[in-house]
């Protein structure tokens, strides 16, 4: 498949992903998930085949490991998807976090009780939606991808959910850091395995495919990684040099979100 991209580097480009590249990321989710997945499970996914968490998580993974996948058009029916998950029986959900809130907010007594786990990736699971979850038996487990990488690079699990982290990587996934000026903790993010795509397709140069330098992949996010477990502290292109210290613009936003939280900063 080829999936388009902007992410935060400007003109859109194309990611190739090759079939090996897809059933490996789908391989390495329910290897790194054996002890909570199996066959008895019923998937809802209400994102989008054009988006690569929707394609694999969503869609390849419970179809290739032999789980059925409830599929439905759009993401943003809050009042519809509970009922749905009530219906198929769903034991799992893959969703953003504020779909997750949303549907959670309007779901009623009942929707949600088969519901064993929600898969959250995109963006960062808010406090707000544990707790929300929190008053009913379904459980968040926050991951995190990028289309370049099929997408899923980690995942939190059932026996060791670390809120404020997205989980160890996938088996078969090296990550290395590269250090950033003016960053003392942590480093920049590079991933090399079996799901990195085959290359880019870039705007100006079409039909011409741009392999990752020896498989690595950067993802442009600055990591620490505690105990195995991937924490983000920002995009490097969303960090600002201030008084000679580099501040993460996420941080701030986080604390206006924290003082204001009746508005978007």
């Amino acid at each position: 498949v080829i999936l388009f991209t902007s992410g935060t580097e400007g003109a859109p480009k194309g990611v190739a992903l090759t079939g090996a590249n897809l059933v490996a990321n789908a391989r390495q989710i329910m290897a790194h998930g054996a002890d909570f997945l199996g066959p008895a499970d019923v998937w809802v996914n209400p994102l989008p085949m054009f988006h690569s968490f929707g394609l694999t998580a969503g869609t390849l993974l419970p179809i290739l490991n032999g789980m059925k996948t409830v599929l439905y058009p759009t993401p943003l029916h809050y009042k519809q998807i509970p009922k749905l998950i009530r219906s198929s029986g769903a034991t799992l959900l893959v969703a953003i976090d504020t779909f997750a809130q949303g549907y959670a907010r309007a779901a009623e007594p009942g929707d949600l009780e088969r519901l064993r786990y929600i898969v959250a990736g995109a963006e960062r699971v808010k406090e707000a939606t544990r707790v929300l979850l929190g008053k009913t038996r379904t459980v968040v487990l926050e991951g995190y991808g990028a289309t370049e990488c099929s997408p899923v690079i980690a995942c939190n699990l059932p026996n060791d959910n670390r809120a404020g982290t997205v989980g160890p990587p996938l088996p078969g996934i090296e990550t290395r850091l590269e250090p950033v000026e003016g960053i003392t903790e942590g480093g920049r993010l590079l991933i090399r395995g079996p799901n990195v795509m085959a290359g880019y397709i870039l705007p100006d140069h079409p039909g011409v495919l741009v392999p990752p330098a020896e498989g690595w992949h950067d993802t442009g996010d600055i990591v620490t990684l505690d105990d195995g477990f991937i924490q983000i502290r920002g995009r490097a292109k969303r960090f600002a040099k201030i008084g000679g210290e580099m501040v993460s613009l996420a941080a701030v936003e986080a604390v206006a979100s924290t003082v204001w939280p009746d508005s978007s900063h």
